[in-house]
């Protein structure tokens, strides 16, 4: 039974203040259910009205062997009662599943936090995978922190006993056992967690039952346990939202809905091609839930054919879109190079992970940028938009959508593993204040006759349904004559139509450049690109307070830049560029506005700190 609930004294408020903010990560073996786990204390903290910001962390191995140090899975959730924009830079609270979850995690854990430990799996054979020579818990090695060391397979067992489970199915509950004691810990509900694991096993009743015993066991043990020490439970504030409706949203969801909204202002049908890759196969999981938005979905036998089926659905009138990371991208650029000839509207969606090649398929990392901006053979511009957050790439695919149709180009959307697969609470849009861009076809030939590669005032050529009576007309890959679009590969006319595609392109209206913090001129711009966002606002917000002249400018639209882009860049003494890269945009920039921009790197499959960027900062105005 619970413990009474008594009445919070103001010397005990005062002794323990509520915190703003707590950063929890929960690591375990890759079967232990950590993605899961913190998915379900994400819903509930959502539901709690914090802030958050979430980083799923796994490995790349389908499935690691059991108990090893590359086999671990984490999860790290920061929430709070103010404006949450990373998942946290040290964790306040480590869930330690096993040894090697430990091993790997725990120098990440502030000084002074708290380990929260399953000291059932801390067996020989476990600490041996775990290249342990002794045991962690027992030999005073983790003095920097709080160590709470449970049995907690011992204790789920016993909570699953009743229901019957073979010991392999009864341990599967632990990961629920550990949520209960982290909804204790932190004053979270647990009804919609029930009410998910009861849906979830709607035709296995008794795993269901099985799950929610563990599930409040967990939270029982907190309550009734009378821990001394570390363990006490938390009570973090609401976070003031403006009114309306919320929920949590991922970047491939928040992106593919995203994509669906844009193809609804344009009053298209959309198809979709792709091949499954991480982190994007997402996007095709999402979107072939959407068949009643006149959503098709395609599951290609390859990259090549993913992108080639979807400039056949721009042709046929539709709005075609491909989705894939790096490597796929890269199979991609001949058909690209198709699109930008054909100038057919297209969406390319690039979730970037690290590379090289195969690189770190399921880490993060911002290596695209060149790709993006230059990567198919011959002169082929193309817009190239970046998200900086998970809720931010539902406007951006939206923005896609409108310059794709409005310019009859290809264009690529860049977000990253990070955007991907992390959460934040999104405020959804009243639909009614987006403004629509009907696409018109063009049916009938206009005075003069038709041309298909006759030119609007953006340079946009007409898009003509296959089979439109006088209209007949046929691409393909071989330069276009100006105007007419029949194959001519003559000297003068590639020279024109050259400067015809990049014209337009580089004609493309983007709002003006932005202060995002700070001031329009001054000693430093931290300028950023994508999920760089959280980490560099909160370095340079914390830098302001301290009185250092540093400013935030994020960019959204690298292809083409905004026009007021290269002044504003001027107007500082100074310019640092955090990049999940070697300097990309740093390159960019320099190419295009001659600016003495410096570099800040990694590629360590991580996002930034924010400590990270406030020490370049400090740095830079020493």
């Amino acid at each position: 039974m619970a413990t009474a609930a008594h009445e919070v004294t103001p010397q005990e408020a005062s002794s323990h203040p509520a915190a703003e903010s707590i950063v929890v990560r929960f690591a375990g073996d890759s079967g232990d259910g950590m993605q899961l786990t913190g998915g379900q204390f994400t819903l509930s903290t959502a539901l709690a009205g914090n802030d958050l910001a979430t980083f799923p962390d796994f490995p790349a191995e389908i499935r690691a062997p059991q108990g090893t140090l590359f086999g671990v899975s984490a999860f790290q959730i920061n929430f709070g009662s103010t404006a949450i924009e990373t998942a946290g830079d040290a964790p306040d609270v480590l869930v330690a599943m096993n040894p090697a979850a430990l091993k790997t995690n725990v120098e990440a854990l502030k000084p002074g936090g708290l380990i929260i430990a399953d000291e059932g799996e801390f067996g020989e054979r476990n600490l041996a995978k775990a290249k342990y020579t002794a045991n962690p818990l027992t030999d005073d090695s983790l003095g920097r922190w709080q160590l709470l060391s449970l049995n907690m397979s011992a204790l789920t067992l016993e909570a699953v006993k009743p229901f019957g489970l073979g010991n392999k199915e009864a341990l599967r509950c632990k990961n629920m056992w550990t949520l209960g004691l982290a909804l204790w810990m932190f004053d979270r509900d647990r009804q919609p967690i029930i009410d998910w694991l009861k849906t979830k096993f709607a035709k296995m009743p008794v795993l269901a039952e099985a799950n929610i015993a563990a599930l409040n066991a967990g939270h029982a043990y907190g309550e009734t346990a009378e821990l001394s020490g570390p363990m006490k439970q938390h009570s973090v504030a609401a976070a003031p939202a403006e009114a309306g409706l919320y929920r949590t949203v991922t970047g491939a969801e928040a992106i593919s809905l995203g994509l669906v909204a844009g193809a609804q202002l344009a009053d298209l049908p959309m198809f979709f091609g792709g091949y499954p890759i991480t982190p994007a196969s997402a996007i095709l999981h999402h979107l072939s839930r959407l068949k009643e938005y006149r959503v098709t979905t395609f599951q290609a036998e390859d990259e090549i054919a993913a992108i080639a089926s979807a400039i056949g659905a721009s042709y046929a009138g539709q709005l075609g879109v491909t989705s894939s990371s790096g490597p796929g991208i890269a199979l991609k650029g001949e058909a690209m190079g198709l699109a930008i000839m054909t100038e057919l509207p297209l969406v390319i969606v690039n979730s970037q992970r690290g590379g090289p090649s195969t690189g770190l398929p399921t880490k993060t990392e911002q290596s695209d940028l060149y790709q993006a901006v230059y990567g198919r053979n011959g002169d082929a511009p193309m817009p190239v938009i970046a998200a900086r957050s998970p809720a931010d790439a539902f406007e951006v695919a939206i923005e896609a959508v409108r310059i794709a149709t409005q310019y009859m180009t290809p264009v690529m959307v860049l977000t990253d593993g990070y955007i991907a697969n992390a959460a934040e609470p999104w405020k959804v849009p009243d639909t009614s204040s987006f403004e629509p861009f009907g696409v018109k076809f063009l049916e009938e030939a206009p005075a003069g006759g038709f041309k298909a590669y006759a030119r609007d005032d953006k340079l946009a050529r007409p898009w003509v349904k296959p089979g439109t009576p006088g209209l007949l007309h046929r691409i393909g890959g071989i330069e276009k004559q100006v105007g007419t679009g029949n194959i001519d590969y003559g000297s003068e006319n590639h020279q024109k139509m050259t400067d015809i595609r990049h014209e337009k392109v580089a004609g493309i209206a983007v709002p003006d450049q932005g202060v995002e913090l700070g001031e329009t001129s001054g000693r430093l711009a931290v300028v950023g690109w994508g999920s760089t966002f959280g980490p560099i606002h909160q370095a340079v917000r914390r830098a302001r307070k301290r009185g250092l002249d540093v400013s935030h400018i994020h960019i959204r639209h690298i292809v083409p830049m905004p026009r007021n882009l290269g002044a504003l860049l001027k107007g500082y003494e100074k310019i640092i560029v955090p990049e999940m890269n070697t300097g990309q945009l740093k390159t960019v920039l320099r190419d295009r506005y001659l600016v003495d921009a410096k570099p800040l790197n990694k590629v360590s499959g991580q996002p930034f700190r924010i400590a990270e960027i406030e020490a370049a900062i400090e740095g830079a105005l020493a």
